[in-house]
């Protein structure tokens, strides 16, 4: 149960609640490492900070970010179900923090830079009925997983969850044509797949199309040309250890810096319209507002119920 979380510096009222899981990586950081947990002498993969620029750039806009460490998961499991749990987890240590100013939480944040302790008021200013959630990669299924019509029953009690983004989310269903694990109809949710994506390329967009006509609210997908899957992460990107470039046209690919800036600026729009009811992001979620250095395909999938 590790994080790192974004907040602004003055906590004032109520404020949404954002947690990001991030994709299949390595768990620990040796290459030779095959079980969890990490061997003696060896380290949990910081894959959870590679979202910092994201959080911080929410943070700034008034969203409580929790980015969440899926190591465990990445060493020992293969079940989506488990990503799932480990966010609802995570909302459930939330609640008790948020609501009640109890639970394992308190007392357990320090500053990352220093190691000292510090005693953030969340209690009373963290909305559990205003919750969105980010996946990247394998993440991006569980949090589809977490928000769908059918395993909504599994979210822990007081938290509502009210926007879901999958970022270059993996997309597959067990068994073959069944999607009924990640089918969200009555929740908004968005997509964003890059065009030289080389893990898992645009699947994501397919989501979209499990809908047929079945949301009752409207949803949303981006398509960046030129993005891979790597860049979202900084630390799975070079230079950083075992970082690659896993670009399929790397002549013409995106520089990583307007990677985030366009994912800054879509997460943004998409947190600000469905948690603060904000339209003044809805332009660029049509794709009528251009995000600006990047070129994208985007796809409006409008109420069908």
């Amino acid at each position: 149960m590790r994080a790192e979380v974004y907040y602004p510096r003055v906590l004032v009222g109520r404020h949404p609640l954002i947690v990001m899981s991030h994709g299949s990586w390595w768990a620990c950081d040796s290459e030779a490492a095959t079980s969890w947990p990490c061997p003696a002498g060896t380290h949990p993969f910081p894959s959870y900070q590679g979202y910092a620029y994201l959080g911080k750039a929410l943070a700034a806009q008034g969203f409580v970010v929790v980015s969440i460490s899926a190591d465990g998961i990445n060493m020992t499991s293969f079940d989506y179900g488990d990503r799932a749990r480990l966010v609802n987890e995570h909302l459930s240590l939330w609640e008790q923090l948020a609501d009640h100013d109890k639970g394992p939480l308190v007392g357990k944040f320090y500053n990352p830079v220093t190691g000292r302790p510090v005693a953030p008021a969340f209690a009373g200013h963290v909305d559990m009925k205003d919750v969105g959630t980010m996946g990247h990669s394998r993440g991006g299924k569980g949090v589809m997983w977490q928000a769908s019509d059918k395993h909504k029953s599994e979210w822990p009690a007081g938290v509502q969850v009210q926007a879901v983004l999958g970022l270059a989310p993996v997309k597959f269903d067990d068994p073959e044509g069944d999607h009924s694990d990640t089918l969200i109809t009555t929740l908004p949710f968005a997509v964003v797949t890059g065009s030289c994506d080389g893990a898992v390329h645009e699947a994501g967009q397919q989501y979209l199309d499990d809908l047929a006509g079945q949301n009752a609210v409207a949803d949303f997908s981006i398509s960046l040309q030129g993005a891979n899957h790597n860049y979202y992460n900084t630390n799975w990107s070079p230079p950083f250890e075992f970082g690659e470039d896993d670009s399929t046209c790397p002549t013409t690919e995106l520089p990583q810096n307007q990677q985030h800036d366009a994912l800054v600026a879509y997460a943004s729009a998409f947190y600000r319209y469905e948690l603060y009811s904000d339209p003044s992001g809805l332009p660029i979620l049509t794709g009528r507002s251009p995000v600006p250095g990047v070129t994208s395909t985007v796809r409006v999938a409008p109420p069908g119920r």
